[in-house]
């Protein structure tokens, strides 16, 4: 004989429905073993250092606030934002001429971006340095002719820190602008087919909308060539630029004291970098709210977040079971 049973939409009483059920997080007893593992071995790390005299702690203690360092410190951040400015609006320039359906405009964008990406950072700043043993002079005229409306000696124009600044801004526009191009390459076509219907020319239609839409994609890696930037202006030291690293390499060369006066330049070099991620993290979550993805939360958000999850989880199965033992 078979017994059936009625379907109220009720689940019978020995199977618990699922939202009834406990959840018990996964314990990750690895992760916490290699988490003691690891700091353990920071703490060794940074004991070994702290106990070696051969570091020198006065000598970096004495030039740590020094007032070389901060001239150097001076012109490493101006390089810097000046290099930058440079680059993103000559790579965002050159993005928009490898885009164009002009051959002209592809192959002149497509030719600086194989020149100065194709050539190491250094040979650029070596030679914008030594330009004037290429030419004396710097001339502004009419080609084939003798009429001249500008000349200047090129050691004078050239000094190492303008120097530096071309050669550093000419290379991040060309890396810079394979990030513009790939972020505006993102954007749906439909975009600009949309805002060419209603009468926006092609520059209104990229400054509007095609920019604002590809910030996402470019946000992340420019923050990263800008961190990059900072440390690569530590190479300009070559032709004496006066920036963070020439002025530790002076000051070691007089008092041999290399490897303290290494650690000075790095512990800033630290600081900077640290300094320059915090807005670049702000600026990833500001432009990345449209994302279906969780990515634009901050690290505390995150961790508020995962709280409250808990607390719900735990408030729920506290409620299932009181209800089960009534």
């Amino acid at each position: 004989m078979t017994t059936t049973t009625a379907c109220t939409g009720t689940p019978p009483k020995d199977h618990a429905a699922p939202e009834d059920l406990a959840v018990v997080p996964v314990r990750h007893y690895g992760r916490w073993i290699a988490a003691v593992v690891a700091f353990a071995a920071l703490i060794g790390l940074v004991g070994s250092l702290a106990k070696n005299h051969n570091l020198h702690w006065d000598v970096v203690r004495h030039y740590l606030f020094a007032g070389l360092i901060f001239d150097g410190l001076a012109t490493t951040l101006w390089l810097t934002a000046a290099a930058m400015a440079i680059g993103l609006g000559l790579g965002t320039l050159i993005a928009v001429m490898r885009l164009s359906t002009s051959p002209v405009l592809y192959g002149l964008g497509t030719l600086f971006v194989w020149a100065f990406r194709g050539t190491p950072l250094l040979v650029q700043i070596i030679f914008w340095g030594y330009a004037a043993a290429l030419y004396k002079y710097v001339m502004i005229g009419i080609p084939f002719t003798d009429i001249t409306f500008f000349r200047a000696e090129t050691n004078s124009l050239l000094t190492p820190a303008i120097a530096a600044l071309l050669a550093l801004g000419l290379n991040e526009a060309a890396y810079t602008s394979e990030i513009v191009r790939a972020g505006i390459q993102s954007v749906d076509t439909g975009q600009t087919e949309a805002a060419h219907s209603l009468g926006m020319r092609p520059a209104l239609t990229m400054r509007r909308v095609v920019l604002p839409q590809a910030m996402r994609v470019i946000i992340p890696p420019l923050g990263n060539e800008t961190i990059n930037m900072l440390k690569m202006t530590a190479l300009v030291s070559v032709i004496s630029a006066h920036d963070l690293m020439s002025n530790i390499q002076d000051v070691y060369a007089q008092n041999y004291q290399v490897i303290p006066m290494l650690v000075v330049a790095s512990l800033w070099y630290l600081a900077l970098v640290t300094l320059l991620s915090i807005p670049q993290a702000w600026l990833e979550r500001r432009y990345g709210r449209g994302a279906s993805r969780a990515g634009h939360l901050s690290p505390l958000q995150r961790m508020l977040a995962g709280s409250a999850r808990t607390s719900t989880k735990k408030s729920k199965n506290s409620d299932n079971s009181k209800e089960a033992d009534r």
